[in-house]
């Protein structure tokens, strides 16, 4: 098998070993990103000398007996919203292009102290607004499934370069469902900590209460060992949380799911849900049952209000934080014609360096925190997040995770529902709660719909600070799948195969 085409834990236990090296398994990822990102598009900026001088310095270390960390020498993708010394950030905008940050996010710090050699920055819609990428300024990426379908979005670029074996790891940000919807929609996992585990700062903000940011794997103890690796306090971000949550790698060794009561949200299924989505889904339950698993329903009623209430919260943060924008401390600046007043400038620039989604946001965002609309919309809608809250919490009540289908289809078609804003949106009718909640969320690929043979993901939900649960159940029913369906590369596109 060839290396790009093994798992991160498998590549750790190989680095550790010396039966390879770093620059080898690099070289590796390298080439099949420089011959599979022009026909996906996962990547915007890709750093070679960069991840083989990094490489190198690894092997060095190892070389001299140093004690290393347990994914020391593995590659990885970042995701083009998180700041990089030296390395351009976009954020999928034009506004950005050929912006390099002078310091490095928090998450990218450990990443370079865990010693792993930074593959380049993917693909992601403008600013994170979208589930298809489709919003990006550098053009879509691909789902290596179909590569007339999307792969999810915002972060499509991480989770089809993870798909794809462009990279065994990629860190992603979830303010909606970014990560679990790519990762549903691709065949790989995708993980959203608790609100605080891991830090934000460096991550240019989106909905600074939804934000998150998390793995991107394809199998559950590659999601363990990076959340573990990425995840603690940090004093940058007022919002981290001072105390640790455990560790999510002994989690992911567990064999067991019986007694654990397991609530099906009776909101997120049936009605609404593609066929082959609730097979599937149905299917992974029966899995977890016959291992010793109790399935209970529960009921969250305020989940019907959960799309429009996000999509009042988070434009109206997205229209502060993208306030920075104005042409004037960094960025794209564009001159108008006549005289050049700073507003004058502000204006051309954000004019044409925003795209129409930000855009759209900027406007519904505002609007709803202006004056006279802000108790109407606004604070309308954070009341609904404290009702989503309540029924999580006597959902939790009655059950130790709670699981659904991560997304009502499997991945569209370019194009399809792009001109449609509100449907859409619809995509994340059941990833939202988590992030209005700030609670940890899960993907995980389930199986390949009958009607499109494209994959399926199942959501499960955990309470605050309960991460390890995931882990724990996440791990049970992959093992559970394994005999019946597992991601391979021969279920890909055609022209994307890897010999």
């Amino acid at each position: 098998m060839s290396l790009v085409n093994k798992s991160a834990s498998e590549l750790a236990a190989m680095l550790g070993s010396k039966e390879i090296s770093s620059v080898e398994l690099t070289q590796a990822h390298l080439e099949n990103i420089d011959k599979l990102n022009p026909k996906i598009n996962s990547f915007i900026t890709v750093t070679h000398e960069l991840a083989l001088s990094q490489a190198k310095g690894v092997d060095e270390l190892r070389a001299k007996g140093e004690k290393l960390s347990a994914l020391a020498g593995v590659p990885i993708a970042v995701k083009d919203n998180l700041t990089t010394i030296g390395i351009e950030t976009t954020a999928g905008s034009k506004i950005l292009k050929g912006w390099v940050p002078p310091y490095d996010a928090t998450v990218v710090r450990k990443i370079l102290s865990n010693r792993m050699p930074i593959l380049g920055k993917t693909n992601l819609d403008e600013f994170a607004m979208g589930s298809s990428t489709e919003n990006s300024a550098y053009g879509p990426s691909l789902n290596p499934w179909d590569l007339t379908r999307t792969p999810g979005g915002s972060g499509g670029g991480s989770s089809s370069a993870v798909a794809s074996m462009q990279a065994p790891l990629a860190i992603g940000s979830d303010t909606g469902g970014s990560i679990r919807f790519p990762a549903s929609v691709t065949g790989t996992v995708g993980v959203k900590p608790t609100y605080g585990a891991v830090s934000r700062y460096g991550l240019i903000a989106l909905g600074s209460s939804l934000d998150q940011i998390g793995p991107v794997t394809r199998n559950v103890m590659d999601a363990a060992m990076l959340q573990d690796a990425i995840a603690g306090h940090d004093d940058m971000d007022a919002t981290s949380l001072p105390e640790s949550l455990g560790s999510m790698t002994e989690a992911a060794k567990n064999d067991s799911v019986k007694g654990l009561k397991i609530g099906i949200i009776k909101e997120l299924t049936g009605e609404g849900f593609q066929a082959g989505v609730s097979e599937r889904f149905q299917e992974a339950l029966d899995l977890l049952v016959a291992a010793g698993a109790e399935i209970v329903e529960v009921s969250c009623p305020s989940f019907q209000y959960a799309i429009a209430a996000y999509y009042l919260i988070q434009p109206a943060e997205a229209s502060s934080n993208l306030a920075r924008f104005d042409s004037v401390r960094f960025g794209l600046r564009v001159m108008p014609e006549g005289p050049a007043t700073v507003e004058k400038v502000m204006a051309a620039t954000r004019e044409a360096g925003f795209g129409p989604e930000v855009k759209r946001r900027i406007i519904l965002g505002t609007y709803a925190l202006s004056s006279g609309y802000y108790d109407a919309y606004y604070g309308s809608a954070q009341k609904v997040r404290t009702l989503i809250q309540a029924d999580l919490a006597k959902a939790f009540e009655k059950a130790d995770v709670l699981v659904s289908p991560t997304a009502p289809t499997t991945a569209f078609k370019l194009g399809e529902k792009q001109e449609d804003p509100l449907a859409m949106y619809l995509n994340d009718i059941a990833t939202i709660p988590a992030n209005l909640a700030g609670i940890p969320g899960m993907s995980l690929p389930v199986g390949l719909a009958k009607e499109d043979n494209l994959p399926v993901g199942a959501q499960f939900l955990a309470p605050a600070r309960q991460d390890a649960r995931l882990y724990r159940v996440g791990a049970v029913l992959e093992k559970l799948l394994e005999n019946k369906w597992s991601m391979r590369m021969l279920d890909l596109a055609p022209e994307l195969k890897v010999n």
